[in-house]
């Protein structure tokens, strides 16, 4: 007679965190605390100590769908935390000038974005965007000799420098990726053509140059009504949505 073995499963009390306004969202344990969404936390992470604020309050989540070894949240934030934490904050607008300036004195071509202090000034890390690779040796030693700290500087794209800069979209209404996008998800032309979109490159993308996001929201929606063998059904039928209406 074969025994069948049950697979156990472990559940973690968890709540989800973000570091930005718009940012991805990561999870941590929770099982010592009662947090609630817009609470601020002390958590460990991979880049050291950060300041992140809930935004999915506590639940309980299998293993599988969390991304092992979790860490846990620290403590809930308290008023000396958030005090460092504005601070951190003068601090970057002030760091960001003084390594642009260094960034002239080296004559780089490189653009500075932004730049994120960790909660424990254990590092200091600068994004920029640049047409190429660039040898940033020189500027590093020269910000590491004034910070007095770990430096990293992050070349990005056009998709996260609009994300961080921020903007209005031709909607007329601030950019998704950042108002609310925690992530981009992957966008094809392909959503243009089936909902019958022109396919003039300055209405189908956004101010990064790349394909609106937006093409994505409805995208679903599309793929669910579509029929396996294309547009029509088997007895040829339209299916409506997809074959009618003009381009934008």
């Amino acid at each position: 007679m074969r025994t069948t073995l049950r697979e156990v499963i472990f559940l973690a009390w968890v709540v989800g965190v973000r570091f930005k306004s718009a940012g991805k969202i990561y999870y941590f344990d929770s099982a010592e605390f009662e947090l609630q969404v817009g609470d601020a936390v002390i958590v460990e992470t991979v880049r050291g100590v950060e300041y992140g604020e809930v935004a999915i309050s506590k639940r309980d989540v299998s293993e599988d769908q969390l991304v092992l070894p979790l860490k846990k949240v620290t403590r809930k934030a308290n008023e000396e935390d958030k005090k460092v934490y504005r601070q951190n904050k003068q601090k970057e607008a002030e760091a960001l000038e003084i390594c642009r300036e260094k960034v002239r004195t080296h004559n780089l071509p490189m653009r500075l974005i932004d730049v994120e202090y960790t909660f424990d000034m254990g590092k200091i890390i600068f994004y920029f965007t640049a047409e190429s690779r660039v040898d940033f040796r020189e500027l590093v030693k020269d910000l590491a000799a004034i910070f007095k700290t770990r430096i990293e500087l992050r070349q990005i794209g056009v998709r996260d420098e609009a994300k961080m800069l921020g903007g209005i979209g031709t909607c007329g209404r601030i950019l998704c990726c950042n108002n609310f996008l925690g992530e981009f998800e992957p966008v094809s032309i392909r959503m243009a053509k089936e909902q019958r979109l022109s396919l003039n490159p300055t209405k189908i993308s956004g101010i990064c140059g790349r394909l609106m996001c937006c093409l994505k929201y409805e995208s679903e929606m599309y793929d669910s009504k579509r029929p396996e063998g294309g547009k029509n059904g088997k007895n040829g039928t339209r299916i409506e949505g997809l074959d009618s209406g003009a381009d934008s």
